[in-house]
């Protein structure tokens, strides 16, 4: 069976090089194009499509050096391999291009089989290379669909209460993300549902559950009558999603830390499921600083089957906000490690008088502490703010 046929430029200043090798390379199967000089070989390079290049390093007006600098630092070419043509008193100029690049060198005098060995063992390695990025290009296609997807699963628009502001902030890690807000009205009129998660572990295996965890809080609890108060919604919708997960889903073993509450827009009254997420933090938007911690009333959704979630609450008095965030806030670091609970609740014990106001201060703290490094984990956010009288 014939080897594929692959389309290879020989750049050679002596003519007598560049025909041995073309003819060479014909008799192997091979689509050959040629180019006395470095100049011309990078025309060839950027206007036509080939699959490697036999590179001379001595030649003039543009050396083998010169041009190899110029495939490498060219996105389009630099996948391209690169066998120098070199003489056998020239394995310092051989080990240069090695290291700036090169793929393999070719001696002369050319022997045919050596020719016939390093060519083929080049192209077989271009094409493993290239189905590697085929796939890689595939599979980050895939993640985008995902990621768009995802997307869907996350509140387009927040719900609106007069005298109340709600906002958000998500940004993933990674192109799919394991963590999700939401905030939707409930049945009863007046009451917002607040959500923030953070499903365990990272990437397709926790996007794929937090879109199934999703799902099940919001069906459940908009399912439930007018009639049912807060705190029979939020136990029976805690109840249900834990146990359809931990009994359906036992062997992937996986679960999610949840913040779910109901606000009362009329009175400022929150009942609250926190099955082991993060405390969120209840302040004061005139500078008088941190007035409550919702600390867990249960375990993490999805761990064991019927686990019992109790409902707490508090009341949001005007002037006063809520903040519920994912682990990704206060773990974010940077060159002097992490981000941490203590700078968080010193940014909320300032004066913040918007839901808008708050985010935008603490997502500016984690890009200054961070400082351009890469983010580990997905940082989730849900602010809540109640105007006071002054600015109702």
């Amino acid at each position: 069976m014939n080897e594929p046929t692959a389309r290879i430029l020989v750049v050679d200043d002596v003519e007598v090089n560049r025909d041995l090798l073309a003819r060479r390379l014909k008799q192997q199967g091979h689509d050959v194009g040629i180019a006395e000089n470095g100049r011309k070989a990078l025309e060839k390079l950027r206007s036509e499509s080939f699959d490697l290049v036999l590179l001379d390093i001595m030649m003039p007006e543009m050396d083998g050096y010169q041009v190899l600098g110029e495939v490498m630092a060219d996105p389009a070419l630099k996948h391209l391999p690169v066998i120098m043509i070199s003489a056998v008193t020239e394995m310092e100029s051989v080990v240069k291009c090695v290291e700036m690049g090169a793929t393999d060198y070719l001696p002369k005098p050319f022997n045919p089989v050596l020719l016939k060995a390093r060519v083929g063992a080049t192209l077989e390695k271009k094409r493993l290379r290239d189905k590697e990025r085929l796939y890689a290009k595939s599979l980050e296609r895939e993640l985008e669909i995902g990621r768009e997807i995802q997307k869907s699963f996350l509140p387009e628009k927040l719900p609106v209460f007069p005298g109340w502001q709600i906002g958000a902030r998500f940004a993933p890690a990674r192109q799919v993300a394991g963590d999700f807000y939401d905030a939707f009205p409930l049945a009863a009129p007046g009451i917002v549902g607040l959500v923030v998660s953070d499903v365990c572990d990272k990437g397709v295996g926790a996007a794929l559950f937090m879109a199934l965890f999703r799902s099940l809080l919001r069906s459940a609890a908009t399912a439930e009558p007018a009639s049912a108060s807060p705190s029979a919604t939020l136990a029976g919708v805690a109840r249900q999603t834990n146990d359809y997960i931990a009994i359906t889903h036992s062997k992937a073993s996986m679960f999610a830390t949840l913040f779910f509450g109901a606000l009362d827009t009329a009175t400022g009254e929150l009942h609250y499921v926190n099955g082991g997420h993060e405390a969120p933090v209840l302040f004061s938007s005139s500078g008088g600083g941190i007035r409550a911690r919702l600390s867990p009333t249960g375990p993490a959704v999805g761990m064991m089957a019927e686990a019992s979630f109790e409902v707490a609450s508090e009341r949001l008095a005007p002037g006063e906000g809520l903040l519920a965030f994912t682990d990704g806030v206060t773990d974010a670091k940077g060159p002097t490690g992490r981000f941490g609970e203590k700078k968080l609740l010193s940014l909320l014990g300032r004066e913040n008088r918007s839901a808008a106001g708050i985010l935008d201060a603490v997502g500016a703290a984690i890009d200054e502490h961070v400082g351009g490094a890469e983010q580990a984990d997905d940082i989730t956010m849900l602010a809540v703010f109640r105007a006071d009288a002054g600015s109702a």
